[in-house]
């Protein structure tokens, strides 16, 4: 192949998806064993929801300043790349921590510029692939899908070579992401560009839209159903463990719910564009309810098989469907900015959740599940208002 046809190949959508892949492995390692490995170190189930919990709070310091940011330079692209090196080089500290403290300030710096890049770079990859036809959920499901591969291969891991493989691992992948951010494409479409999908015009101040309960209601109801899913990750392998599943089935029920999560979509261009968004983010919260309250009650692997393969409608169905909300209403000059508040009511609940949860496992153990699904029906009853507030018309989900 000459080198022109190689370089032919390598599209903008290419390269977002190489960056993508490499962009939730390490998340995917931390979710798999970052509780036991803190639990091993002597780290209290509600340390553990501080040491995960920090990090989201701040976070929410630095979203919408950095969404504001990245909206207003030349491309969304320079904010990502700083991000990305950042959150590669500082995790290499907790080489040298073994205390609370220690590793709740190397955790929390490592998580904060990865976090705040998030939403920028979902912002970016939504308008680049809707200005050239192509589909957002097939490149973002390979974060998924690298996510799913790191849930998995480190239960292995740590069953062949110990708990001293997860920090290696773990800095092994961010700087991995660091050195794939390098070669991102530029995402903004120049001034003469011709492009295949327009997007629709809309208000062009964050206000002028973040203040319709209408609009706000959907964000704030999945932010809950988000909250819920957080502690999935931060408890799960450590409750599953205490109920005698070993860490060699415990990853691979971890990847199962991330291959549901990629494999909706991955589908998701064959009928999203056909249902609202609004509806869809409904069904997911009520699928939530109905899955927290079965994991309530410390169901038996081969149940676990089945609510882990929900996670594909009960996160990624709805998160698909925030995400198409919002670029459907918001316009190119404030994309970033919103999807960064939309990361920050996210974060809220985080926060909320995952303090809460830590303690109430402490308390209940696998019952405060039950809590879970109180709260995912609190964000149905939030989209079902602004349902009722404004039916789905003009905003049905848009794709290519």
């Amino acid at each position: 192949m000459s080198l022109p046809a190689a370089r032919s190949r390598l599209t903008p959508e290419f390269r977002t998806t190489a960056f993508y892949f490499t962009f939730y492995m390490g998340p995917g390692a931390a979710t798999m064993f970052l509780p036991i490995w803190l639990s091993e170190k002597g780290i209290t189930t509600e340390q553990i929801g501080i040491i995960n919990a920090v990090p989201v709070f701040v976070i929410l310091a630095l979203n919408l300043i950095v969404g504001r940011l990245a909206d207003r330079a030349s491309d969304w692209r320079q904010v990502i790349v700083i991000g990305a090196l950042i959150a590669g080089i500082v995790p290499i500290g907790l080489f040298f921590v073994n205390t609370f403290w220690g590793i709740l300030l190397f955790w929390t710096l490592a998580a904060m510029p990865a976090g705040a890049i998030g939403p920028v770079l979902d912002a970016a990859t939504m308008r680049m692939t809707r200005r050239n036809g192509s589909d957002f959920g097939t490149i973002r499901a390979w974060g998924t899908v690298g996510y799913m591969l790191f849930n998995g291969i480190t239960g292995f891991l740590v069953v062949w070579f110990g708990s001293v493989i997860f920090v290696p691992l773990f800095v092994g992948l961010t700087l991995l992401r660091a050195a794939l951010s390098l070669q991102l494409p530029a995402f903004r479409a120049p001034p003469d560009q011709v492009t295949v999908a327009a997007i629709r015009p809309t208000a062009g101040k964050l206000m002028e839209i973040i203040t319709k309960p209408w609009f706000f209601l959907p964000l704030v109801g999945f932010a809950i159903i988000f909250g819920t899913h957080i502690i999935l990750n931060a408890f799960a392998s450590l409750l599953w463990k205490e109920q005698g599943i070993s860490e060699d089935i415990i990853g691979p029920l971890i990847a199962l719910g991330a291959a549901a999560e990629a494999g909706m979509m991955f589908v998701w261009k064959r009928f999203g564009g056909r249902v609202p968004a609004r509806h869809m983010i409904l069904i997911s919260a009520l699928a939530s309810v109905a899955r927290w309250a079965a994991m309530a009650f410390s169901p038996p692997v081969w149940v676990l098989l089945f609510l882990q393969l929900t996670h594909g409608v009960t996160y990624a169905l709805g998160y698909l469907g925030c995400v198409h909300f919002i670029a459907n209403w918001t316009s190119e000059d404030i994309a970033a900015e919103t999807q960064s508040l939309f990361t920050v009511l996210q974060q809220v609940a985080s926060v909320v959740a995952l303090v809460g949860f830590g303690w109430l496992v402490a308390l209940h153990g696998a019952y405060a599940f039950l809590f879970a699904a109180l709260a995912a029906a609190i964000g149905a009853l939030c989209i079902w208002l602004s349902l009722k507030l404004m039916q789905p018309k003009e905003d049905a989900i848009t794709v290519g």
